[in-house]
This record gives C-alpha cells, sequence and structure tokens, in this order.
C-alpha cells in the first residue's frame, strides 16, 4: 500500500506547526500550502489522500477552496477536514455545505485531530 499523503493548508506559521507536529509524530507524510490558491494548484497536482482546510485564507477561502475541489471530477474524492477557528454553528452547517467531510474546531485536541485523520484515510 502506498503512503498516504495529507495536504495542509494554513497560513497561520503557529498553527501550521501544532497541525504538522502531530502529523510528523504518527509518520504522515504531508505537504503545506499558505493560501487557497497554492491549496487548490497542489491539491489538483498531487491528489493528496485528504486535506486539512483552514477556512481563513489569503487569496481564495477556504468554503471556495473546498467547493472547487469537491466539484471537480479530477478532485472529488479527495477528503477534507476543514479544521478551523470558526467555530459558530452557521460555520460548521457552511463548511459541511461546502462538501467538507469533516468540521474541526481550533483549537482542536490532538486525539481529536488523529481520530478524525484516522477515519477519513
Amino acid at each position: 500500500m502506498s503512503q498516504k499523503t495529507i495536504l495542509v493548508v494554513e497560513d497561520s506559521p503557529t498553527e501550521l506547526l501544532a497541525v504538522t507536529n502531530v502529523l510528523e509524530d504518527r509518520g504522515y507524510h504531508f505537504t503545506v500550502a499558505t493560501d487557497g490558491e497554492e491549496a487548490l494548484q497542489k491539491a489538483t497536482q498531487q491528489k493528496p489522500d485528504l486535506v486539512l482546510l483552514d477556512i481563513l485564507l489569503p487569496k481564495k477561502n477556504g468554503f471556495q477552496v473546498c467547493r472547487t475541489l469537491k466539484s471537480s471530477p479530477e478532485t472529488n474524492g479527495i477528503k477534507i477536514i476543514v479544521l478551523s477557528s470558526k467555530n459558530q454553528e452557521s460555520d460548521r452547517y457552511w463548511g459541511l455545505k461546502q462538501g467538507a467531510d469533516l468540521y474541526l474546531t481550533k483549537p482542536f485536541r490532538k486525539e481529536e485531530l488523529l481520530k478524525a485523520i484516522s477515519q477519513m484515510i
């Protein structure tokens, strides 16, 4: 079985470090994008198994990225976990409506994130 790849889309260096440390500890293979346009480009080129997607991003927000990925036949099979500080019920609803497979809020618990990832890939 080939190794699963995760695309981490996060523009905050602190949050990015928190997420990538968890992934490194578990031996996950990942790549990083720091804005919405880079996320779309990398997702299309690399076809990761999972995208961990922030909502508040430069260039294109996470909702736009999610909607674009899920509406393209090329990338609609990629699992998407939104990982956002936007924690209102309306944000969660909107994220899932855009096609996200799961919506987690920050600050996240390491166990919660790992469980979500293992459910998706």
